[in-house]
């Protein structure tokens, strides 16, 4: 037997690195003797990838890898070492729905189909979608997570953003059998074409048989071009077929965490480098994209009642701005430009749904996904704090397991304590001051490179930033978050409310408000509008306040500075001129004028100063009038002319 190597391997082998599929299901290929190598924690990983070890420490982050694990093979890590890729090719159905329509000759599929809970997909599908904004997002979509790493903390779709947005349903029991028919046959397909092409010329004349068909031919079309819109961008799997083999129980299925999970699985797959395509129900992503960021994207429809779903609120349109420009803008972009709770005017019409707390696993068929509404506690209204680490979902195949456990969800919310405090201000966006520093080590805050960016020169490379350089652009979105609630709380709010706010912006801007003392823990702001006081601001407590003089009744004493050296003091000859008193406030009535008013003083200029111009000379001649006026008479000829 020929001796082995440090690595395992014989010397008469020839080494090779193991694949991806290999690391995946966990093959080494060295074996370690326990004789000769009684230590092997000792020696070096050689299954390991080296690409791993370049982003650690790097700029933009993740310095801390415990999280993000997989960033080594995430696109903006190849974007941040300059091998950029294009704009996404988006799988997007919204025209072929159209083709498609069940107008008076079909009113008894139509009866069939909204009593399934999807008939509002056939609406609000969005026919056109925008690939840099849509793009750019993706790259920020992290799989460990399942949420998007803005450049101020994590933000994700919820369950909550799915009922506003689609208006289908969320809870609903699970078919066993459909399901298991769904996890195993996976490959066959059928095209939407011919779906169109041999069941939308049925009609309520029809049979009763034809028109069964029909109605499990358009469900399938309906839910091929909108919540499981794969890459082949022509047809649909015949396995949701099974779905629909009972239609009265159509109905009862949650449609809504269908789609959620079905859309993580293809962000998670876009955010592959060599992935070109993304699926799903875009129509939701974009929604989500307008709602969370108006100023930015957005382009309200004026007709929109609140009882229609929110996806009818925009009009969709593709932003003229390149890939690169929505990176830089979204790597700018403020805390104070995202509105947290969207859906306030909704609520009247769809409250929030009690699930949309749920924490947990997600299941569509062969797809699992984790759910952490615990990590974008923002978008419920309630302080941001540091969320426990992200559980990895168990495996498919644990069917039952994942089917019970979601139909126990009640079990599985998160509690009051788990959410914490809500926060002071209705969208806010506030956070623990802790959060952003734990969150700048394990997140890749900034998508597009410095030296990528617009008007950045070659020459600047020597002094790009450094990854503790982005802690002083969270401070200064930190501070200018906290003066902006406090000027907006309006002229009623007490001194001590601006010289609190005051004080704690010059130590968040100093960088001392991690080491000044800690805070107090005021009580949640009650649901009223009143103008909050200082016990109810959570940036700072009363004791910090650097409070004013007290003031009185007495005028504060009249204090007239002395004159400056170099201005020689008025001649003592003749009477003392007149006290100059500046002009009261405004608050403040003047005194009657009595007789007339003071002369002006002007104190002379100082020796140092020059004159403006020289004395004029008695013996210089007199200035030609007749040129000026010559010159002003030929301009006035050209003007005319």
């Amino acid at each position: 037997m020929p001796p082995r190597t440090r690595g395992g391997y014989t010397s008469d082998a020839p080494r090779r690195r193991p694949t991806e599929s290999e690391r995946r299901r966990r093959v080494h290929l060295r074996e370690v003797d326990p004789v000769a190598d009684p230590d092997p924690v000792e020696h070096p990983q050689h299954d390991r990838d080296e690409t791993e070890e370049v982003f650690e420490g790097a700029p933009g982050g993740p310095i801390d890898r415990s999280i993000l694990q997989s960033f080594h093979k995430h696109v903006a890590a190849k974007i941040w070492l300059e091998e950029d890729r294009a704009p996404l090719k988006l799988v997007n159905h919204g025209v072929k729905l159209q083709l498609w329509e069940l107008d008076m000759e079909r009113s008894r599929i139509y009866e069939t189909v909204h009593r399934s809970g999807l008939a509002p997909l056939t609406s609000c599908s969005h026919r056109v979608a925008s690939r840099p904004m849509l793009s750019a997002f993706c790259e920020r979509w992290q799989p460990e997570t399942t949420t998007f790493h803005m450049p101020f903390g994590e933000m994700t779709i919820t369950l909550d953003d799915v009922a506003s947005i689609l208006h289908i349903p969320l809870l609903g029991t699970t078919d066993v059998e459909a399901s298991r028919e769904t996890e195993q046959c996976r490959s066959p397909s059928v095209r939407l074409l011919w779906l169109r092409d041999h069941f939308s010329t049925i009609t309520d004349a029809s049979s009763d048989d034809d028109i069964m068909f029909a109605t499990r031919a358009f469900l399938l079309h309906l839910v091929g071009c909108t919540l499981f819109a794969d890459k082949s961008a022509t047809s649909v799997a015949v396995v949701y077929l099974e779905l629909f083999r009972d239609l009265s129980m159509v109905g009862s299925y949650a449609w809504g965490a269908a789609c959620l999970t079905y859309l993580f699985r293809q962000l998670t797959t876009a955010t592959r480098f060599e992935v070109r395509q993304l699926g799903g129900y875009l129509t939701l992503l974009q929604a989500w994209i307008y709602e969370h960021f108006p100023e930015m994207f957005s382009s309200p429809d004026m007709s929109y009642t609140e009882s229609r779903p929110r996806a009818l609120r925009w009009r969709p349109h593709v932003i003229p701005d390149s890939l690169q420009s929505v990176r830089e803008r979204l790597d700018r972009l403020q805390i104070s430009e995202v509105c947290w709770e969207p859906y306030v005017d909704h609520r009247a019409e769809h409250p929030s749904p009690d699930i949309a707390w749920y924490s947990g696993c997600l299941k569509c068929g062969q797809v699992v996904e984790p759910y952490h509404p615990e990590r974008v506690l923002r978008q419920f209204g309630y302080i941001q704090t540091i969320p426990p680490r992200p559980f990895t979902p168990p495996r498919p195949d644990r069917s039952i397991l994942l089917e019970q456990y979601w139909e126990r969800w009640t079990d599985h919310v998160l509690t009051d304590q788990s959410r914490g405090r809500r926060c002071h201000y209705s969208g806010s966006g506030e956070s623990v001051p802790e959060y952003m520093a734990w969150y700048d080590r394990i997140s890749h805050r900034i998508v597009q490179p410095p030296q990528l960016r617009s008007g950045f020169t070659t020459d600047a490379r020597s002094s790009l930033p450094s990854h503790a350089a982005s802690t002083s652009d969270t401070r200064a979105a930190r501070a200018l978050t906290l003066l902006r609630l406090v000027i907006s709380g309006g002229r009623e709010q007490s001194v001590d409310v601006f010289w609190g706010a005051l004080n704690e912006a010059h130590g968040i801007l100093a960088g001392s408000d991690e080491t000044s003392a800690p805070h107090s823990t005021p009580s949640p702001a009650p649901a009223s509008h009143s103008t909050p006081s200082s016990a109810t601001l959570p940036f700072f407590s009363p004791a910090t306040f650097v409070y004013p003089p007290a003031a009185s009744d007495d005028p504060p004493p009249l204090i007239v500075p002395p004159p400056p050296a170099s201005v020689a003091p008025p001649a003592a000859s003749g009477p003392p001129p007149p006290l100059i008193v500046p002009p009261p406030a405004a608050s403040v009535a003047p005194p009657a004028a009595s007789g007339p008013p003071p002369p002006l003083i002007v104190p002379p200029p100082p020796a140092s100063v020059a004159p403006l111009a020289p004395a004029a000379d008695p013996s210089a001649p007199a200035p030609d009038s007749t040129a000026s006026t010559t010159v002003y008479v030929r301009a006035k000829r050209k003007k005319k002319t």
